[in-house]
């Protein structure tokens, strides 16, 4: 049990600071897809893929008090910030894993908009079809996005470089 919160711990011990429940959802599918071994299991939804499994474990270490959440009020939503603590990186060190080195990796993906990891990981949910079928797809099933054929050639160029430099 523990180790899929370990390794979840080791990511945040990484990125230090996210910002949003689905940037960190993203996040960690994206890393997912490029082999780093998180485990949880990932259905299609709203805003892309979605993992129940990665909410429950950020909520467990929350209550624990290993991760800090904070919501912030913005115009018309609320976006949750999270944060590992001093009790988070105490864990971290009593439970040693045996993770891949994925430092650029979390940089690279922290510099990007949700908006764009949204599209990212839409892709890569949908990654069997040819090109001219995910293209579709991404129109079938992120209408209210309107993606332009730029954003989605930056995307693939993304998967591209993330691949060719995969985390160690």
């Amino acid at each position: 049990m523990l180790t899929n919160h370990a390794k979840l711990m080791q990511f945040f011990s990484v990125a230090q600071d996210i910002s949003g429940r689905k940037k960190l959802q993203k996040m960690i599918y994206i890393l997912q897809q490029c082999h780093v071994p998180f485990e949880e299991k990932y259905q299609f939804h709203f805003y892309g893929p979605y993992s129940e499994e990665l909410s429950l474990r950020v909520e467990e270490l929350c209550n624990l008090g290993f991760i800090a959440e904070e919501k912030e009020e913005r115009s018309n939503y609320f976006q949750y910030n999270y944060t590992i603590t001093d009790d988070g990186k105490a864990f971290l060190n009593q439970f040693k894993m045996d993770m891949p080195e994925m430092t650029t990796q979390v940089a690279r993906l922290q510099e990007k908009s949700s908006r764009f990891l949204e599209l990212v990981s839409t892709m890569l949910f949908f990654n069997d079809l040819p090109v001219n079928q995910l293209i579709e797809k991404i129109h079938t099933v992120k209408p209210k996005q309107k993606y332009t054929d730029e954003e989605i050639s930056d995307a693939q160029s993304f998967i591209t470089s993330l691949r060719e430099n995969p985390p160690v």
